[in-house]
């Protein structure tokens, strides 16, 4: 049988199995989009020709990074609304309020290739707007789990002062609603099957009861998942709280939401029975290590979420409070920070950390059945990894391998040489070959330029934290 690419002589981690399945001397057999193999290199070119044989000396070969949360959008903001209280609303809405679909569009683009160029080849992309962004990933030939963000907030929502209840506009809710709708009727399993399509209410904080309710029923409907923010943070629980009288995740619960369609992202503030809860329900958390430290300094309780039987992935979130869509990043954060916290060493190793980004992450998301790893009948998302780049120098294989303690705590993405993504060749050297990379960036300078410009004023009266450090020379 002949194959299309058959990369040889590398580190193999399929990621199937119990821990990371590491096939020394491996090789990965695709034809089309699909891996037609995986094993030994000797066993690999004994079954199948090819015409195209790359070279894996020195090289690891593992399935491409999932990042489960991400607004890609929100990057046009980048660096904005970190060492700060209240990110939400004194950083984040008074530039949101003062930026233009096609800037958000300009800032999406720029995100997806910092991502592909660390590796990502899934993105779960969660934002407004996402009728246009979505193009986005067309253009590049990434995999996306796209979603519109839904809510009921009205669009001067960032004046109102903090601590007070939001005001709900139904018909918002409802056109946000129709536009996610209509994304899923355009989009959902298009570009021969790399875009997928979720319902995204925003927070049960964000809109009332009914459309909740009306978002739950059509996920049925259409046999979907729901993408949300849960228990994100102290303004989510004052809210609920002023609102219902109960915390989000009990609300939640006794609304029916608290189900395996469920992608629940951060509880960040959600008790360890909470935790437990939502982990018995069956629904998945998403844990973003880096966002969550800078936005709260706190670590969500991925640990109590596991331990109760609950499945997760990992998630970068977004640029403006966390900086980077960088899953090597998360991968490294996540294992720190619940070392500190659990304040030992032994726990979140690196192999759970690499599987949170790949395998347990398609599980999370649904798509375990074609991403997450390397096993023959899967989509040809593969990540080719230099391994001779000092920070993961030298490679022991006996008696301990350090491959994955390497990848995990030292690689910083750059290591990534090339991209594979449904079985086409996105990035090969280094070097994007779907996109314009220099372009793209000009062009979300100059759209960040003129959000800068109109946002003055409204970043001048928010009592940015940030602004004022400006004000004061320490930035």
């Amino acid at each position: 049988m002949k194959a299309d690419i058959i990369i040889t002589h590398a580190f193999v981690l399929t990621m199937e199995g119990k821990g990371v399945g590491m096939v020394e001397n491996g090789a990965v057999a695709i034809m089309g989009n699909t891996i037609l193999d995986v094993g030994r290199t000797d066993e690999i070119l004994a079954s199948y020709k090819t015409d195209r044989i790359v070279d894996g000396n020195g090289k690891l070969v593992m399935p491409g990074l999932i990042d489960a949360h991400i607004h890609t959008g929100m990057s046009i903001f980048r660096g904005m609304a970190q060492d700060m209280s209240n990110w939400m609303q004194k950083g984040l809405w008074p530039l949101m309020k003062n930026a233009k679909a096609d800037e958000v569009f300009h800032g999406s683009l720029v995100n997806i290739i910092e991502g592909i160029k660390a590796g990502t080849t899934t993105f779960c992309d969660y934002d407004l707007s996402m009728n246009h962004i979505v193009e986005n990933y067309v253009q590049v030939g990434a995999r996306a789990r796209v979603t519109e963000m839904v809510n009921e907030l009205p669009d001067d929502i960032g004046n109102l002062p903090i601590g007070e209840l939001y005001p709900f506009d139904p018909s918002i809710g409802e056109r946000k609603l129709k536009e996610n709708i209509q994304l899923f009727e355009q989009w959902h399993g298009r570009e021969n099957g790399r875009i997928t399509c979720l319902f995204g209410p925003q927070g049960a904080d964000m809109m009332g009861r009914e459309l909740l309710l009306e978002i739950k029923a059509l996920a049925e409907k259409y046999d979907t998942k729901i993408h949300m923010h849960m228990a994100q943070g102290e303004r989510e629980m004052d809210q609920m709280l002023k609102r219902y009288g109960k915390r989000s995740i009990p609300f939640l619960d006794e609304i029916g939401y608290l189900d395996s369609r469920l992608l629940a992202v951060h509880l960040t503030e959600a008790s360890k029975a909470e935790t437990e809860l939502v982990a018995k329900r069956g629904a998945s958390l998403i844990y973003c290590a880096g966002s969550i430290s800078i936005i709260d300094g706190l670590v969500p309780p991925i640990l109590d979420f596991l331990e109760a039987g609950g499945q997760a992935g990992l998630g970068s979130d977004q640029a403006p409070g966390n900086n980077c869509s960088n899953m090597f990043n998360e991968m490294k954060l996540a294992a720190l920070f619940n070392k500190v916290k659990r304040a030992d060493p032994r726990v979140f190793p690196a192999w759970l950390s690499l599987r949170l980004a790949t395998i347990e992450s398609a599980k999370a998301i649904g798509l375990d059945h074609e991403i997450g790893s390397l096993k023959k009948g899967k989509k040809a998302d593969i990540l080719i990894i230099n391994l001779q780049e000092p920070g993961l120098s030298p490679i022991f294989t006996h008696p301990i391998r350090n491959l994955v303690p390497n990848l995990v705590y030292s690689a910083r993405g750059h290591e990534v040489e090339t991209v594979i993504i449904d079985g086409r060749v996105i990035m090969e050297d280094r070097k994007l070959l779907t996109v314009d990379e220099k372009q793209a960036i000009i062009n979300a300078q100059e759209a960040a330029n003129r959000i800068s410009q109109r946002s003055q004023k409204d970043i001048t009266a928010s009592d940015s934290d940030v602004y004022k450090m400006m004000e004061e020379g320490f930035l």
